[in-house]
């Protein structure tokens, strides 16, 4: 028979998963051995991803950020083989595809894979389908009004050449899309881990975006998200010893760190510092304010029902 931990336990070791905390960190804390952390941080990440997959629809989004940011999983991707290079991509380097809301800074859709053409066509694809889409006839001429496809949303991304054909396969004509290049200085000096100097920025509309509005092309908040990443999960901050060993782990500790965000966490405001409404609420996916254990009952019932 399995040995269960009782919910307050689970509830317990997840907390400080999603708060910053290592996997041996909690388990001195809580007492649990790492390894059944482990089993349980992966049961609760699949059970995030499923019920982010499910309410995370319809959505009403205006503006979309979307970047990428790196981490790797057992080595980093100069010491994989020539073997391995070729036939193993759950080696090596590995990136958090995110994409992020500007105003309700709800996290729509997230992937986790190498960063490749496909992967993008794979988040583009899975933005569009939590997007609300307006039906063929919406472009037609109609009540007095001239033929026309209607812009359900606006994406802004960094220079990876994948993007545009990315964004063009899963929106088409309904949505507006700009590149922004940072440009930095003295990025590859000695002593490469203090910041770059950034030195200027080039925005380009790719498509459904006039000269005038290029100003509004803006990666910001999705960048200031990653900080967020990787102070909070240790798999993400670098020069550091929390990497993955597994791709699966890493992406069961994805899930459940951005349901957390979603559903429970509250950014602050700049000015003044106060807190926002979860992001989750903020865009209409829920009407309450979660707490950590609201999320826990919602996501692992069915877990918890199949296992006893």
């Amino acid at each position: 028979m399995a040995n269960i931990l009782p919910r307050s336990k689970q509830i317990e070791v997840l907390h400080h998963l999603v708060e910053g905390n290592t996997l041996r960190s909690t388990a001195r804390l809580t007492g649990v051995h790492r390894t059944t952390i482990m089993k349980l941080m992966v049961r609760f990440g699949q059970a995030c991803k499923a019920y982010m997959d499910t309410h995370l629809r319809n959505l009403t989004l205006q503006h979309v950020e979307v970047d990428e940011i790196w981490t790797f999983v057992a080595k980093k991707q100069g010491r994989l083989t020539q073997e391995e290079k070729v036939g193993r991509c759950n080696l090596g380097d590995v990136y958090l595809w995110t994409a992020l809301d500007k105003d309700t800074k709800l996290v729509a859709s997230f992937i986790v894979g190498k960063r490749s053409a496909d992967n993008a066509r794979r988040l583009m694809v899975d933005l569009s389908r939590r997007i609300v889409m307006p039906n063929p006839h919406s472009s037609d001429a109609h009540k007095y009004r001239p033929s026309g496809y209607v812009h359900v949303t606006q994406i802004s991304t960094d220079g990876f050449q994948a993007y545009p054909e990315a964004v063009d396969l899963a929106f088409g004509p309904y949505a507006k899309y700009g590149q922004i290049v940072k440009d930095y200085r003295n990025a590859t000096q000695p002593g490469r881990y203090a910041p770059p100097e950034m030195v200027g920025t080039e925005r380009k509309g790719i498509f459904g975006i006039r000269e005038e509005e290029e100003r509004t092309i803006c990666t910001s908040h999705v960048e200031r998200h990653n900080l967020t990443i990787r102070t909070l999960m240790k798999r993400f901050t670098r020069l550091s010893l929390g990497f993955s060993k597994k791709l699966e782990n890493l992406e069961a500790a994805c899930a459940m760190f951005i349901a957390y965000y979603n559903f429970v966490w509250r950014t602050r405001k700049p000015e003044g510092g106060k807190t926002r409404l979860p992001a989750a609420m903020a865009a209409g996916v829920t009407e309450k304010l979660w707490g950590f254990e609201d999320l826990f009952d919602a996501t692992m019932h069915v877990a918890n029902a199949s296992v006893a």
